[in-house]
């Protein structure tokens, strides 16, 4: 009995250990693909003219993904409305976008966030938009 009991705690924990997500490319669809359309959504209301530039990322490698993720995240409470009409959108979008989460895979990236060409606010979420499209794809 104590056996059984034993492999049945056994395989429950091997099957969470394998299941659990390690980085940003294991988390779930569903939460990636609402903060991809929020994205899209934020390029149509993001105030582009005589908006701070943002240092974004574009193409990062494996071990820099999380350096990415966490710079797209500290550039994305920088952007500003283009009208204060989609203002209460516009302050959702970005609220779940935040919400991003990704694990750091241990690897050393030689990149930082400010080591990354600055650019206008509509390329910044286009660049995003890319990125989370990559993590989709795996």
């Amino acid at each position: 009995m104590s056996r059984t009991i034993i492999f049945c705690m056994f395989f429950f924990c091997s099957t969470m250990v394998l299941t659990a997500d390690a980085d940003c490319r294991r988390s779930r669809t569903v939460t990636y693909r609402q903060i991809h359309q929020k994205i899209k959504q934020l390029e149509t209301m993001v105030k582009d003219k005589d908006a701070e530039l943002l240092h974004t990322p574009e193409n990062p490698v494996e071990a820099c993904l999380y350096t990415a993720v966490t710079c797209f995240k500290k550039g994305i409470q920088k952007l500003q409305p283009a009208s204060s009409q989609d203002n209460a959108k516009f302050t959702k979008a970005i609220r779940i976008v935040s919400k991003l989460t990704c694990r750091d895979a241990g690897e050393q990236c030689e990149y930082t966030c400010e080591s990354y060409e600055k650019k206008t606010p509509k390329e910044f979420l286009k660049s995003f938009a890319n990125l989370m499209q990559m993590l989709f794809k795996n």
